[in-house]
């Protein structure tokens, strides 16, 4: 009960509860009162019908003389009146077709005649001479004590010669609905108090899953992505905490991506340092030679500065690779895309990658299953990408070797005989500065391949490899026809 939630939980289920207690009570209540009242009319109308009935049958067998009740002091109808208070189980009162009250019934100890009715009850006695059953509270006070009064007809001979008022007094019904009442709030209690035990677990369903996502993400704000919630529910509570674990093993990911991000860097920070060291320290030695004067001779001279030159156009190009890459790897950075000819981009390529097979004799061949194959590019950097692509074939062809461009079903693929690639380097040509150990690519920058996966990623191309070591290797270039 230290949660604030479950303190108001409980109190809102206890509040809805009460509130709907009581009006249930309030309508039981009247319902109750109305269904006692109407049953306790019911009785006593049907008690005054039978009696009614009964005075019919014996003023219509009095023989004795006259009409009406005049013969009410004898036989059979006269005994019947003296104990028709018995028979009632309550007072009656019977009053001929002159309005004479001819019972002489009492209440309390005191006798009454006609005249002392009140005005209500002439009312109800004219009612019932109507031929109409009737019910009334207005004797009330006259008999003073709570009293429901019922007026019906004696009729004889399709005359009405009489009414019958039956007095009951309606304390036995008070007590009914007050004792209905009673096992009313004692019921309400029972259930609000059960209630309050219900409402209280349930909060508990609530919040305790909440407070288990409430102790994830605080770990996770600690920095501990793998905070798990453990909370496994089909609604909304269980996919909040699904979203948590969701967010906690992205979050995961992202440390150990930000991880290796690092790892990169620093890794890239070391190589470039050691790309950049080599040609360095080779032109300041060359430089610190000619400075000092040591070495004088000619030749020796000219062979430092083509050195220089040669280290100079090294770092040239590891600078421009530098630059490539950069660009590519910026989301910002735009191509000029237009609509161009792949076969056009091929040739282009080709015939500049024939100049640098012409040292060692390597014959590079091409075989399009289409003249043209339309689609939307940066015509410099999608040459750029097959030149990086040839001039790795060129470099690991052997003397005298071939090289085949094959362009079918709109797909791209060099292929060479030379050397191949290890299983255990393949995974990782595309990565900056990585560069297999052997003497044909001492002297690369361990970027082209990089940059030409980032070339393809640009265009959407879907570059792929496959080598065999002293086999050969072959690189696809997937495209999308426009």
């Amino acid at each position: 009960m230290k949660s604030r939630i479950t303190r108001k939980l409980t109190l809102y289920f206890t509040a809805a509860l009460l509130l709907f207690a009581v009006a249930v009570g309030v309508v039981f209540i009247a319902l109750f009162r109305t269904q006692t009242i109407d049953s306790y009319k019911s009785d006593l109308e049907k008690r005054a019908v039978s009696i009614a009935g009964a005075l019919s049958e014996y003023m219509g067998a009095d023989n004795s003389g006259g009409r009406g009740m005049a013969g009410s002091g004898a036989g059979g109808l006269g005994a019947y009146l003296r104990l028709i208070d018995d028979i009632a189980m309550t007072d009656v009162w019977i009053v001929d077709e002159d309005l004479n009250l001819i019972t002489n019934t009492q209440m309390s100890g005191k006798t009454y005649n006609y005249a002392d009715l009140p005005e209500d009850a002439d009312q109800v006695v004219q009612e019932v001479f109507r031929g109409n059953t009737t019910f009334s509270e207005g004797f009330s006070g006259l008999l003073d004590a709570p009293t429901l009064t019922v007026g019906t007809p004696i009729e004889v001979e399709g005359q009405i010669v009489g009414a019958v008022l039956l007095h009951s007094p309606v304390e036995g019904m008070d007590r009914a609905v007050t004792q209905g009442i009673g096992i009313l709030a004692v019921s309400t209690a029972a259930a609000l108090a059960l209630s309050v035990i219900l409402s209280v677990l349930l909060a508990l369903t609530f919040t305790k899953p909440l407070e288990k996502m409430e102790t994830s993400a605080q770990l996770l704000a600690q920095g501990d992505y793998t905070a798990k919630t453990g909370v496994r529910q089909k609604d909304e509570i269980g996919r909040l905490a699904e979203a948590i674990d969701s967010l906690s093993e992205k979050l995961e990911d992202a440390r150990r991506e930000g991880e290796k991000l690092d790892k990169l860097r620093r890794d890239f920070v070391a190589n470039i340092s050691h790309e950049l060291k080599t040609p360095v320290t080779v032109l300041r030695g060359s430089l610190e030679a000619l400075c000092d004067q040591v070495v004088t001779e000619p030749e020796q001279v000219k062979e430092y500065y083509r050195q220089m030159l040669r280290e100079s156009l090294s770092l040239q190009r590891l600078v421009n690779d530098l630059l490539d890459l950069s660009k590519l790897q910026n989301a910002d950075f735009k191509m000029e895309l237009r609509e161009l000819n792949l076969c056009d981009i091929l040739n282009d390529a080709v015939r500049s990658a024939r100049h640098l097979a012409k040292e060692k004799r390597v014959e590079i061949l091409q075989d399009y299953d289409v003249p043209s194959f339309l689609f939307s590019g940066d015509y410099g950097r999608l040459r750029q990408m097959f030149l990086i692509v040839l001039d790795n074939a060129v470099k690991f062809s052997p003397d005298g070797g071939e090289i085949l461009v094959l362009l079918k079903d709109g797909t791209v693929s060099v292929s060479d005989k030379g050397t191949g690639i290890s299983e255990e380097d393949l995974p990782y040509i595309f990565e900056r500065f990585y560069k297999t150990k052997s003497e044909e690519n001492k002297n690369g920058s361990g970027l082209g391949l990089a940059i030409a996966r980032q070339i393809a990623d640009r265009h959407g191309i879907q570059l792929s490899v496959s080598s065999r070591a002293g086999e050969g290797t072959t690189f696809r270039f997937q495209f999308q026809r426009t």
